[in-house]
């Protein structure tokens, strides 16, 4: 092999090395962002089920004074 290929190699290899390391970073990043949504949505899914908690009860206790009215 020449040098002329031998450097065209390094050139390359490192230049791989690069983009791997870059890939990597960008990996650990969105690991992160994945990690903060997964976080929110269960934020969002327990506000949800306490809404839904919450709004059930209205209801019951509408249905309840509506039962009252009827009953006068």
């Amino acid at each position: 092999m020449s040098v002329a290929i031998l450097d065209q190699l390094e050139e390359k290899i490192k230049q791989a090395v690069e983009t791997i390391q870059l890939l990597q970073l960008e990996v650990e990043e969105l690991k992160g962002k994945n990690e903060e949504a997964n976080r929110s949505s269960e934020t969002l899914r327990q506000e949800h089920e306490q809404l839904k908690t919450e709004h059930q009860n209205f209801q019951d206790r509408l249905r309840s004074l509506l039962g009252q009215i009827d009953n006068v």
